[in-house]
């Protein structure tokens, strides 16, 4: 009877073992949206001049903005301390630099889905690193990293947005579709055609169109 009964308790346990889940694989490590040339688009492609974009009345506030974009931000590894963060930053910058806080939260997303431990990348071409949330030249970045301080993140965010607020300028400095748009082009591409601003130049041909429905509600 004890053979039996060790034999039974042995059979169970392997049994067990074979039954139980196997264990979760380590989370990749998460890729700027940037990366590669071949990402995933929006549900539409625009394109030609600014006239062809979205008006801004059609776009969400920030606040629903960013409130639709929380959960994809998290997904990427961001605590939601970081996220909270992130918020700061960007009312911040939008307040002291002069841009739409939609815009810098649709560069962001696009960039790097609010990942602040995004890696830095280099632009394709000209081989430039582009560093932090915004993915942009001469910005910090922490990669790998996350719970970053409040100072850390909106460094990241005030890099990117100083130098979008740069391309902004090249285009009359306005916060209306003919400076957006086309400065969106800018900052991704370096240069623009305008009469396509889904014209890649050699960038993501669909970066301005991606941001244009970012504005409007779309989340990945």
């Amino acid at each position: 009877m004890i053979s039996l009964n060790l034999f039974a308790l042995a059979t169970a346990s392997l049994l067990s073992l074979s039954s139980a889940a196997p264990a979760p694989a380590p989370a990749a490590d998460f890729a700027p949206k940037n990366e590669t040339l071949s990402i995933q688009s929006a549900p539409m492609w625009i394109s030609g001049p600014w006239q062809n974009f979205p008006a801004i009345n059609t776009w969400q506030t920030f606040d629903q903005m960013f409130d639709a974009n929380k959960n994809s931000m998290k997904s990427t590894g961001s605590t939601w301390d970081d996220i909270g963060r992130i918020n700061v930053a960007i009312r911040d910058a939008s307040k002291n630099i002069g841009v739409d806080e939609r815009v810098i939260l649709g560069i962001i997303m696009q960039e790097s889905h609010g990942y602040v431990g995004v890696r830095t990348t280099f632009s394709p071409g000209d081989n430039i690193p582009t560093a932090g949330i915004m993915q942009c030249s001469s910005c910090p970045g922490y990669p790998g990293r996350t719970g970053l301080s409040q100072d850390e993140i909106s460094g990241m965010v005030n890099g990117g947005t100083q130098h979008y607020k740069a391309n902004l300028k090249d285009f009359g400095d306005k916060w209306s579709p003919e400076s957006i748009y086309p400065a969106l082009r800018e900052y991704n591409s370096g240069s623009v055609n305008p009469n396509d601003l889904s014209d890649g130049r050699g960038a993501t041909a669909s970066y301005v169109s991606d941001i244009a429905q970012r504005l409007q509600g779309w989340v990945d």
